[in-house]
């Protein structure tokens, strides 16, 4: 039995065993048939995790080719603000009229904006047959939450705030989700 080392050219195929520091290092045999004389299998191509960087390709395989399974952070943010607008918009749509809903990602601020805070939203009240129109800002609502939870709330808050504004009456009236500033 040969003993390969590490300039070996067997040295692919077999582990080494350390047994104790200053002693020798013995190459452990995979398997039977390179001591019997038979031909030796085929090595397993064995896959690694480089750099810790984890599985490779998607985590989750989607149903139909060519569409991601999971959503993206833009369409579950547009899904909750659906959500929320939905059930305000269902109980004072008699009141309301017509108003558009929009999401954007982030405001556009002049450079002469004096205020230390960026806006989470915008209310333009409509005009005759212009509609009014709600929009929410994406990202600095995202920034300001740390959890879904948070996300949710502070959609709710926000949404609540512009239509009390729009109907001229207090938050708490709006939705009773609505907790206000303690």
């Amino acid at each position: 039995m040969e003993c390969a080392n590490s300039a070996g050219r067997d040295s692919r195929r077999r582990r080494y065993l350390s047994v104790r520091p200053g002693r020798i290092r013995l190459a452990a045999v995979a398997d039977m048939s390179e001591l019997s004389g038979a031909t030796p299998m085929v090595p397993r191509r064995r896959t690694r995790d480089r750099r810790g960087r984890g599985m490779r390709g998607p985590g989750v395989v989607p149903r139909r080719p060519g569409t991601p399974e999971l959503r993206s952070p833009r369409e579950r943010f547009d899904q909750l603000v659906l959500d929320v607008v939905s059930e305000i918009d269902v109980r004072w749509q008699d009141r309301l009229g017509l108003v558009e809903y929009a999401v954007e990602d982030a405001p556009l601020i002049p450079d002469d904006w004096s205020a230390a805070t960026v806006p989470l939203s915008s209310l333009v009240r409509g005009t005759g047959a212009t509609p009014t129109r709600l929009v929410l800002f994406r990202r600095p609502i995202e920034h300001r939450a740390e959890t879904r939870g948070d996300l949710e709330a502070l959609v709710l808050t926000v949404v609540v705030e512009q239509v009390a504004e729009l109907l001229g009456i207090d938050a708490e009236q709006v939705d009773p989700r609505y907790l206000g500033e303690e």
